[in-house]
Protein backbone atom coordinates (compact mmCIF):
# COMPACT_ATOMS: atom_id res chain seq x y z
CA UNK A 1 0.00 0.00 0.00
CA UNK A 2 1.25 3.47 -0.83
CA UNK A 3 1.05 6.36 1.63
CA UNK A 4 2.06 10.00 1.59
CA UNK A 5 3.52 11.28 4.82
CA UNK A 6 2.96 15.03 4.58
CA UNK A 7 5.07 17.44 6.59
CA UNK A 8 3.12 20.51 7.69
CA UNK A 9 5.33 23.46 8.54
CA UNK A 10 4.55 26.43 10.76
CA UNK A 11 7.22 29.10 10.15
CA UNK A 12 6.62 30.73 13.54
CA UNK A 13 7.35 27.44 15.30
CA UNK A 14 10.52 26.87 13.27
CA UNK A 15 11.72 30.44 13.86
CA UNK A 16 11.38 29.91 17.62
CA UNK A 17 13.70 26.87 17.61
CA UNK A 18 17.36 27.11 18.52
CA UNK A 19 20.04 26.35 15.95
CA UNK A 20 20.70 23.09 17.79
CA UNK A 21 17.03 22.10 17.62
CA UNK A 22 16.92 22.89 13.89
CA UNK A 23 20.05 20.83 13.34
CA UNK A 24 18.50 17.94 15.28
CA UNK A 25 15.47 18.03 12.97
CA UNK A 26 17.75 17.83 9.93
CA UNK A 27 19.72 14.96 11.44
CA UNK A 28 16.49 13.19 12.37
CA UNK A 29 15.23 13.43 8.80
CA UNK A 30 18.54 12.07 7.49
CA UNK A 31 18.26 9.11 9.89
CA UNK A 32 14.62 8.50 8.92
CA UNK A 33 15.41 8.75 5.21
CA UNK A 34 18.21 6.21 5.49
CA UNK A 35 15.98 3.84 7.47
CA UNK A 36 13.16 3.85 4.90
CA UNK A 37 15.69 3.49 2.07
CA UNK A 38 17.27 0.52 3.85
CA UNK A 39 13.87 -1.10 4.45
CA UNK A 40 12.90 -0.63 0.79
CA UNK A 41 9.76 1.32 1.77
CA UNK A 42 10.77 4.70 0.33
CA UNK A 43 9.51 5.55 -3.14
CA UNK A 44 10.22 9.30 -3.21
CA UNK A 45 10.71 12.31 -0.99
CA UNK A 46 10.47 15.97 -1.96
CA UNK A 47 10.83 19.26 -0.12
CA UNK A 48 8.73 22.17 -1.35
CA UNK A 49 9.59 25.87 -1.54
CA UNK A 50 7.87 28.41 0.66
CA UNK A 51 4.24 29.07 -0.36
CA UNK A 52 5.09 32.69 -1.14
CA UNK A 53 6.64 31.33 -4.34
CA UNK A 54 3.53 29.33 -5.28
CA UNK A 55 1.09 30.11 -8.07
CA UNK A 56 -2.60 29.28 -8.11
CA UNK A 57 -4.04 28.47 -11.54
CA UNK A 58 -7.76 28.59 -12.30
CA UNK A 59 -9.47 28.49 -15.68
CA UNK A 60 -12.21 31.09 -16.12
CA UNK A 61 -14.05 31.53 -19.41
CA UNK A 62 -11.60 29.12 -21.02
CA UNK A 63 -8.55 31.18 -20.01
CA UNK A 64 -6.03 30.52 -17.26
CA UNK A 65 -6.02 33.01 -14.42
CA UNK A 66 -2.85 32.88 -12.34
CA UNK A 67 -2.39 34.46 -8.92
CA UNK A 68 0.71 34.43 -6.76
CA UNK A 69 0.92 32.76 -3.38
CA UNK A 70 -0.98 30.00 -1.66
CA UNK A 71 -4.68 29.39 -2.16
CA UNK A 72 -5.49 29.18 1.54
CA UNK A 73 -4.57 31.64 4.23
CA UNK A 74 -3.14 29.55 7.03
CA UNK A 75 -0.25 29.52 9.48
CA UNK A 76 0.83 26.08 8.31
CA UNK A 77 1.76 24.88 4.85
CA UNK A 78 2.88 21.65 3.22
CA UNK A 79 6.65 21.76 3.36
CA UNK A 80 7.39 18.37 1.84
CA UNK A 81 6.49 14.72 1.82
CA UNK A 82 7.69 11.15 1.84
CA UNK A 83 5.98 8.72 -0.52
CA UNK A 84 6.29 5.24 0.90
CA UNK A 85 5.12 1.73 0.04
CA UNK A 86 4.51 -0.39 3.11
CA UNK A 87 2.34 -3.21 4.41
CA UNK A 88 -0.56 -1.20 5.85
CA UNK A 89 -1.67 2.02 7.55
CA UNK A 90 -0.37 0.84 10.92
CA UNK A 91 3.15 0.55 9.44
CA UNK A 92 2.82 3.96 7.77
CA UNK A 93 1.92 5.48 11.14
CA UNK A 94 4.80 3.64 12.78
CA UNK A 95 7.17 5.14 10.21
CA UNK A 96 5.66 8.62 10.52
CA UNK A 97 6.19 8.52 14.29
CA UNK A 98 9.95 8.31 13.62
CA UNK A 99 10.00 11.72 11.90
CA UNK A 100 11.43 14.37 14.25
CA UNK A 101 8.69 16.90 13.47
CA UNK A 102 6.21 14.74 15.43
CA UNK A 103 7.96 15.66 18.67
CA UNK A 104 7.67 19.42 18.14
CA UNK A 105 4.51 21.16 19.28
CA UNK A 106 3.03 23.14 16.38
CA UNK A 107 4.40 21.00 13.53
CA UNK A 108 2.29 18.33 11.89
CA UNK A 109 2.89 15.02 10.17
CA UNK A 110 -0.06 13.63 8.21
CA UNK A 111 -0.42 10.07 6.88
CA UNK A 112 -2.72 9.57 3.89
CA UNK A 113 -3.14 6.53 1.69
CA UNK A 114 -2.61 7.06 -2.03
CA UNK A 115 -5.86 6.51 -3.86
CA UNK A 116 -4.66 6.73 -7.47
CA UNK A 117 -1.20 6.17 -8.89
CA UNK A 118 0.16 5.46 -12.38
CA UNK A 119 -3.23 4.62 -13.82
CA UNK A 120 -4.08 2.19 -11.01
CA UNK A 121 -6.76 2.71 -8.39
CA UNK A 122 -4.88 2.01 -5.13
CA UNK A 123 -7.50 2.41 -2.39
Amino acid sequence: MKFVIGLHINPAVLDALTDEEKAAIGEGHATFLQAVKDSGELILTQALVDPSQAAVVKVRDGRPVVTDGPFLEAKEYLGGFYLIDCEDKARAIELAAQIPDTAIEGLGVEVRQVMFSDGQLEA
